[in-house]
């Protein structure tokens, strides 16, 4: 059975280009897992295996890898650093134990950096920091240090501190030895001395140390006692303590180097093994019912409980379906059956394979604490729980938020079509934020995503990966159309051709519903002028009427239809005749009672530096949004507004042009609402000339 103590699940996150996959390499370098380094900017990170990947310098998707340091077991997780793919980093801090936060040493606390904080603040992950690049020209330690304070509100226990600035950066000294670690220029990792620290950094290696011991201390009041009263505590008790407050997330120990120059790697692998939670010290799994409701049972790391796993990622490859799972507790074997708690049905467990980026090694079991991949999982999709069939329990699911933009596409031709349908079924299962519909109004594809550079990767996917070709164009909002006055009428449906004829005549009221209600229809016909066999059938041709507007061939919504009176023939009435009466009602009266176009308004939650504001809320007004409430939070400010989403399409780039990338917005629909005069006439204008283009 493997000692859970000396595994570490962790995750490396930050801003975009702040350098996470370089750190990655160099620990895989570092314990000996890979013997020759990629470089990112040359396209052969080991992690950045997607074409996407390596051609843009990015990183896209979350790459599991596994290595040792110090006979301690390594789980690593390189996340992606753009906004458009923050839903890697969410569902890997969900099933992490501790994480790695990089920022770069001239950038410092950059926007996604706050967003991925966020994240690991609301799944409580313990997280040591590293300030990266601190070879560069306009890189400060100390700056960001007080940045992460002030930006983030956190508070770094600064670990480090660099000996010599920019291209004069050379190593770091370890405020809890008081040594110092000088790498040569070689740029071979393991070419360092361990030695006594510069002469002129004696004041503020003392100042530093003196702050981290008595943070650290805090965590122990029989040892603070003893150090207030002169006595020195054993570095064994510092680390002790160190740890404590760590996985508290009382602090976050804060180190520095430049992964890319090689230094200051070796310090980040023993803070992890040192500080960082094995998976026994985090808080444990809560279980909850279909409902989603806590049920007070937790799933305890431990390898004789029952299985709980749940798997955060799928990703396809040439091989067939990954499954990536976090077992929280109890084994998984090759040929166990396990049940899903969200399909209610059971699966085989085919193969297990532990995962090197886009390498495999195949596993025979795997057990509380382990991160590995299942191969050929049938009906698992994200945020699902495998369990023991015979101790059914569901862990807690992910959310994941709404797509805020959308892209219609079209195949070019009848092979295309089908091809991709089955690719966008597998991209969709791998990807819970993306999302794929069929826009009923105009038949084509709508491809929804959290960003404009998301569907930009995810149409690229399609072509190359799928071989699908496909055009790309403009989404079209999806207008309502309503009425706005009521109108008493009557219809006669009267045909006669030989034999029996058609009859059917309707007096009714049509008015505006009330908002939300949809079609309602309702008949105080008394007498038998109207029998009751055929009002269903008059609700059936009004409600069929209902899919295409008289405007500009949008659904109807909120009409209310009450059957007043009516006549029927013995011999030629029939349900037929008063469904077709009902249809040339409609046509007739709908044009008179003042229909009127209505479009979607979207409720939109930005989330934006204290600098910003004005110029945001002036853009917002500009699109004609109505500005609901704005509220101050430790980094930044939240201002909810509800805007109409034909304004909304290329917002994401304008907003991240204001605040200089820092910005965050999501959106989600709120309610239809009666369109502007200029609108609606723009929008029929539209549709009309669209219309006489097929014909």
């Amino acid at each position: 059975m493997a000692d859970l103590s000396t595994y570490r699940n962790i995750g490396i996150f930050a801003h975009v280009d702040a350098g996470k996959t370089t750190i990655t390499e160099r620990i895989l370098k570092l314990t000996g897992k890979i013997h020759k380094m990629g470089e990112v900017h040359d396209g052969e990170a080991t992690t950045d295996f997607m074409d996407q990947e390596q051609e843009r310098g990015i990183t896209i998707q979350a790459a599991a890898t596994s290595c040792e340091w110090n006979k301690h077991r390594l789980n690593i997780i390189d996340t992606p650093g753009h906004v458009d793919f923050t839903i890697e980093v969410y569902r890997s801090l969900k099933v992490l134990d501790g994480g790695v936060g990089v920022f770069c040493g001239s950038g410092g606390v950059e926007p996604q950096s706050e967003t991925n904080w966020r994240y690991a603040n609301d799944s409580e992950v313990a997280r040591i920091i590293f300030v990266n690049k601190l070879d560069r020209l306009g890189a400060d330690f100390y700056r960001v240090v007080k940045q992460i304070e002030d930006v983030l509100g956190a508070n770094p226990l600064v670990m480090t501190l660099p000996i010599g600035t920019e291209e004069n950066f050379r190593g770091v000294v370890d405020l809890l030895t008081r040594k110092a670690w000088v790498w040569d220029d070689s740029g071979d990792p393991t070419q360092y001395e361990i030695e006594e620290p510069p002469a002129d950094m004696a004041d503020l290696i003392e100042k530093h140390r003196e702050k981290l011991i008595e943070t650290a201390l805090e965590q122990d009041d029989d040892l603070l006692e003893q150090y207030l009263e002169g006595e020195e505590p054993a570095l064994d008790d510092i680390k002790r303590c160190v740890r404590k407050g760590t996985i508290a997330l009382d602090f976050f120990p804060t180190y520095c180097g430049s992964a890319f120059k090689n230094k200051g790697i070796q310090v980040i692998l023993n803070a992890i093994v040192d500080y960082l939670p094995n998976p026994c010290e985090v808080k444990p799994q809560p279980e909850v019912d279909l409902e989603g409701k806590e049920t007070g049972k937790f799933a305890t790391v431990d390898p004789d409980k029952p299985l709980r796993a749940l798997a955060f990622k799928i990703m396809d490859d040439r091989f067939g379906a990954l499954t990536f799972t976090r077992i929280y507790s109890g084994r998984l074997g090759k040929g166990t059956t396990v049940l899903n708690t969200f399909t209610g049905k059971t699966e085989r467990i085919g193969r297990i394979v532990e995962m090197h980026a886009d390498e495999r090694i195949e596993l025979d079991s795997a057990e509380a604490g382990d991160i590995v991949a299942i191969v050929g999982m049938k009906n698992v999709q994200t945020g699902h729980t495998l369990c023991d069939p015979k101790a059914p329990a569901t862990l807690e699911p992910m959310v994941f938020p709404d797509p805020v933009i959308s892209i219609a596409i079209k195949p070019k031709d009848q092979t295309a079509s089908e091809k991709m349908g089955i690719a966008l079924g597998k991209m969709v299962k791998e990807d819970p934020s993306f999302h794929v519909e069929t826009d009923e109004d105009s038949g084509e594809t709508i491809l929804s995503g959290m960003g404009e550079l998301h569907l930009d990767i995810k149409v690229d996917i399609l072509r190359r990966t799928h071989m699908v070709d496909v055009d790309a164009g403009k989404p079209q909002v999806a207008y309502r159309e309503t009425i706005t006055q009521r109108i008493e009428d009557s219809y006669t449906h009267k045909k006669q051709t030989g034999g029996s004829g058609q009859f059917g005549r309707i007096d009714y009221i049509v008015e505006p519903g009330e908002t939300g209600e949809g079609f309602q229809f309702e008949s105080t016909v008394t007498g038998g002028n109207v029998p009751r066999e055929f009002w269903s059938a008059i609700e059936k041709g009004f409600e069929g009427c209902m899919v295409e507007g008289v405007l500009a061939g949008f659904p109807l919504l909120d009409v209310k239809i009450t059957l007043v009176d009516g006549a029927y023939h013995a011999v030629d009435s029939s349900a037929v005749a008063f469904e077709i009466a009902a249809r040339g009602a409609y046509r007739q009266t709908i044009p008179q009672a003042g229909p009127q176009l209505m479009e979607p308004i979207m409720r939109v939650d930005v989330f934006i530096p204290e600098a910003h504001v004005g110029d945001v809320i002036g853009d917002l007004n500009r699109r004609r949004g109505m500005i609901k409430s704005q509220e101050k939070t430790s980094t930044g400010v939240r201002i909810r507004a509800n805007v109409p989403l034909s304004d909304m399409f290329g917002y994401i780039g304008d907003l991240r042009t204001q605040t200089s990338g820092r910005g965050q917005f999501s959106m989600e629909f709120e309610h239809y609402k009666p369109c502007p005069k200029n609108v609606s006439e723009e929008v029929i204008k539209e549709v009309n000339e669209r219309r006489a283009a097929k014909k």
